[in-house]
Parts: structure tokens; C-alpha cells; sequence
């Protein structure tokens, strides 16, 4: 089963969080400290994820925005 990118992304945003609130609720810095180690675990699992993707457009940087299109000469 694949799973999707938007959950790595949903998850290391959800540990961000998660550390600090435990900043602010003063949790014991061992907690704190093991949180952000599985963190940056996640975050590097996250980057080969989106990196390593078989995402495929037909978009170049000639096209640029697509909310704002640039007129060709």
C-alpha cells in the first residue's frame, strides 16, 4: 500500500506542533527531546518521499504561474 505524500507532510507538521506545546506546558525535556529526534527521523523519510515521487507534468519554467499568465511575444 502507497502511501500518499500528504501524510508525511501532515504528520511532521502534527510533531511540530506537538513540540511546542510541549515547550509551553514545560513536559520534561527528555519527552521533548525524544519527540524531536522522531521528528527529524520523519522529515528525512518525508524529503526522500517527495524527492524519490514518479510525479510527472508537462509544465516548464517558461510557463511560470499559472494564476497569473504571462503574455508570449
Amino acid at each position: 500500500m502507497k502511501v500518499p505524500i500528504a501524510f508525511y507532510l501532515f504528520v511532521t507538521t502534527l510533531l511540530l506542533v506537538t513540540v511546542v506545546a510541549m515547550v509551553g506546558f514545560e513536559v520534561p525535556l527528555r519527552w521533548i527531546f525524544g519527540v524531536t529526534v522522531v521528528g527529524q527521523v520523519i522529515l528525512v523519510l518525508m524529503v526522500y518521499r517527495v524527492l524519490r515521487d514518479d510525479y510527472v507534468t508537462n509544465k516548464t519554467f517558461n510557463d511560470l504561474y499559472e494564476d497569473r499568465p504571462i503574455e508570449r511575444y
